[in-house]
């Protein structure tokens, strides 16, 4: 009985609307990566996957909304880079997230692309470490935030070449790169969707992409490890859920979820914002988001 029940559970669910937890402002990667695959979702099962909006405190205001949810599936949360580095941003924190989440399924992940401003005699990795030793201290970097993605694949790049380049946080991505186009800041990491209009038109000069292989949408530009042996960094974004959740439910969103990766349709899409995939089972999530907390941990302490 507690088997057929558990085989009901998951052949009607949902049949609520399912919310859908990010924790950053409308208009970023993350809010539209969470409406794609909430739309996608919401075709695929009959009901409404709603996108909500909870920014602050580095995504911890909603991280722990999400967790103290109750266990049922109908509410997930999108996560991403800062749930790998929050655990060492911050002393205290009211949950931990590898034990309190349970792992959905990985959907995207994209490389940063490193960006100049124009007026800048840089054109390559190597000629920015020369410029930059020449120059100690006078090129700034801006990202999205103290902790952000963006701002820790500037400090490894710093760890790896000894190069003493300024960080600048803003509080979100766009009014940093406003700031990178008017020669107020001279260098950024940026993730490549947020980038790549601005680099086709003109406006900003492309160096090398983050990730350990080329992207397809920036097929010329090389890669930073190719002058860095051993630099990677990327942002990603995936679902998990709270802890608790029955095994059934996590089944069916990653079965459903893996369908959406695989449609052509899909990939297209996707492909055209820089990103690639990350199909796999829920414990392929999991160790992702365990090996990337080590990671930045590392770079952070």
């Amino acid at each position: 009985m507690p088997a057929i029940s558990r085989m009901a559970r998951a052949e009607t669910y949902p049949s609520r609307p399912v919310h859908l937890i990010i924790g950053y402002p409308p208009g970023g990667s993350a809010d539209l990566t969470a409406r794609l695959f909430g739309q996608w979702l919401s075709q695929r099962l009959g009901q409404q996957f709603v996108v909500e909006s909870r920014p602050g405190g580095g995504t911890n205001i909603a991280t722990q909304a999400a967790l103290r949810a109750a266990p049922d599936g109908y509410t997930l949360f999108l996560a991403s880079p800062a749930n790998a580095t929050n655990p060492a941003l911050f002393a205290k924190l009211p949950f931990n997230f590898i034990n309190d989440s349970t792992p959905v399924a990985g959907l995207i992940r994209f490389p940063d692309v490193v960006d100049v401003n124009l007026s800048q005699p840089i054109h390559s990795i190597p000629e920015l470490i020369a410029y930059a030793k020449a120059n100690p201290g006078k090129l700034n970097f801006a990202s999205s935030g103290i902790g952000s993605t963006l701002h820790v694949a500037g400090e490894l790049f710093k760890m790896m070449t000894g190069v003493d380049i300024v960080h600048v946080a803003y509080r979100c991505g766009a009014p940093a790169l406003v700031d990178l186009m008017s020669g107020r800041v001279q260098l950024m990491f940026d993730n490549v969707p947020t980038s790549l209009p601005y680099i086709k038109a003109g406006k900003l000069r492309p160096l090398a992409v983050t990730s350990a292989t080329r992207a397809g949408v920036l097929p010329d530009l090389p890669t930073v490890a190719d002058f860095v042996p051993g630099y990677e960094a990327s942002a990603w974004y995936g679902m998990v859920a709270p802890k608790g959740t029955p095994d059934e439910i996590i089944a069916k969103l990653n079965r459903e979820t893996e369908a959406i990766l695989a449609d052509r349709k899909v990939k297209s899409q996707l492909g055209d914002l820089g990103a690639s995939l990350l199909p796999g089972t829920p414990a392929d999530f999991g160790k992702l988001i365990a090996d990337e907390t080590a990671k930045w941990g590392k770079v952070i302490k």
